[in-house]
């Protein structure tokens, strides 16, 4: 029903005589979503799966439309400075423009969330591919890599891929054991798919670091 009035005022304010602030607080709001996005997935991942059930937009865009209606308020005189955001919805024309910019903001917000979704999904899909490859033989995938077999000797575990790391009496049994039980200890306390980096300082031997973004760091084959 609504979406008939919104066409209307939409073409009526693409005219000269539409709202002088709506370009402007449009592009704004736009703006600060983008710049927000590690804050809206921080608040996407707190409310987990309950997420699902959430009303479309209730994560960030309203936040973001009032901070930035505030903020248009204080550079444009024009407007009526007294009249708080909620105030506006009583007058069609301005529900109308509110609406339709609230719409794109609900896109670009549920488009940023996809995409996080996605990289979640490639990066589980790579782990498990890694962790079948550790029940299926003692030969292992590089954790770094993803892609080839480690070389593990006696002295020394190697990738094609340029990984290096000295150890001592290791075989292909003990690192499978290893990583098993540093992903599975992970996976029981985080979400997250963790990643493999080959870490040394000047004067210290290469180690194999487990990384995540919101967990602790894990530092092993030193």
């Amino acid at each position: 029903a609504m979406e008939a009035p919104v066409q209307r005022h939409r073409a009526r304010y693409k005219s000269p005589g539409g709202p002088p602030w709506r370009e402007t607080y449009r592009r704004r709001c736009m703006e600060r979503l983008r710049s927000s996005r590690a804050k809206l997935l921080d608040r996407y991942r707190q409310a987990g799966d309950g997420a699902c059930g959430a009303a479309p937009g209730a994560l960030l865009v309203q936040e973001v439309m009032e901070q930035e209606w505030q903020e248009l308020q204080d550079r444009l005189p024009g407007l009526r400075r007294e009249q708080p955001m909620e105030q506006m919805l009583e007058d069609p024309d301005e529900l109308a423009v509110l609406e339709e910019i609230q719409q794109e903001l609900i896109l670009q917000e549920q488009s940023v969330i996809e995409e996080y979704e996605r990289s979640l999904r490639f990066d589980e899909e790579c782990l498990n591919a890694m962790l079948d490859g550790l029940d299926a033989t003692d030969r292992v995938i590089c954790p770094v890599c993803r892609k080839s077999n480690l070389t593990v000797k006696a002295h020394s575990v190697c990738c094609q891929c340029g990984l290096y790391i000295s150890t001592q009496d290791m075989t292909e049994g003990k690192l499978r054991s290893l990583l098993e039980s540093t992903l599975t200890e992970h996976s029981q306390r985080c979400l997250h798919s963790p990643e493999f980096t080959v870490t040394s300082g000047m004067e210290e031997e290469a180690s194999l670091l487990m990384s995540c973004p919101v967990s602790v760091n894990v530092r092993f084959l030193e």
